[in-house]
């Protein structure tokens, strides 16, 4: 009976030890711009989210006229995730959209597969799945994107894994690969769109990072389609303590990437860019 105590204690012990050697915040947040990052919330933890983006900063359309873009917005999100267990989050939300569909219901899940630690795996890896569906009106004209000849036509599918490090307190990468699948698409264009990504955040100081992240659709251009771009955004993410706030600049125009790996239009070099920002809010449940 003792030598089986011991070894109880024993084990619960080395758990410990092992738990201890987990690291925590890869990323302060479950988004860094554009992108999921590998982070997941804590059982029973509820984020609740609201995202804005404005309208081109420059460029044709940006300047004095609209303000910088902040007259007009392009997309806003609103939406909740919440903490299943440690390792999987479920997330559900509206957009505006601001792809060929619009109004957008949005839900997601997200599962870390495997957690970096000191003495065991030196990333994580993450697994995301999203499905949006448009609630817009339905189009009288069939050769209309939103014809919506069928319910599956309002449906975009979305699946990528995350893979990242925690070099340091300072510094953190990821990169990442997916498929966007969508149901009906502009004549010319294919159904599946696969991507690579990378992301980063850069500790500045206790309360400021500096993130950014990049996307990059294998897209068949259509013949005198609008030619797509490569999602690009940078920001700064503040962690007040109670939420993180984050203030970005993208030439994405959509929220979410069953909207903006498709249908990004917007060059940086043109002055097509916009200011961006994310609330979050954790609440204990």
């Amino acid at each position: 009976m003792k030598k089986t105590y011991l070894l109880l204690v024993a084990v619960m012990a080395a758990h410990c030890l092992f738990a201890q050697d987990k690291v925590f915040q890869t990323f302060k947040d479950r988004w860094i711009i554009n992108t999921h990052s590998v982070e997941t919330l804590p059982k029973h933890k509820l984020d609740a989210r609201i995202a804005h983006r404005f309208s081109d900063l420059a460029g044709t359309a940006g300047g004095w006229e609209t303000f910088y873009g902040l007259e007009n917005a392009m997309d806003v999100s609103f939406g909740a995730e919440y903490g299943i267990r440690d390792d999987l989050t479920v997330g559900f939300g509206r957009s505006k959209g601001a792809g060929r569909l619009r109004q957008l219901l949005n839900a997601s899940l997200k599962y870390k597969a495997i957690a970096q630690s000191a003495d065991g795996s030196p990333v994580t890896l993450a697994i995301v799945g999203m499905t949006s569906i448009s609630t817009a009106k339905k189009s009288e004209d069939p050769s209309s994107l939103t014809y919506f000849e069928q319910f599956p036509h309002r449906m975009v599918h979305h699946g990528s894994v995350l893979i990242a490090r925690k070099f340091s307190e300072k510094l953190s990468l990821q990169a990442s690969g997916g498929i966007t699948h969508r149901n009906v698409v502009p004549t010319g264009e294919e159904n599946n769109i696969v991507h690579v990504g990378l992301a980063a955040r850069l500790q500045i100081t206790r309360t400021l990072g500096l993130i950014g992240d990049f996307a990059l659709p294998f897209i068949n251009e259509a013949q005198n389609a609008p030619k797509h771009y490569a999602p690009v955004g940078i920001g700064f993410e503040f962690d007040t303590g109670g939420h993180v706030f984050q203030l970005n600049f993208t030439n994405a125009t959509g929220l979410m990437p069953t909207d903006y790996i498709p249908y990004t239009l917007s060059n940086w070099g043109d002055g097509q860019f916009r200011i961006g920002f994310t609330i979050s809010r954790i609440f204990n449940l």
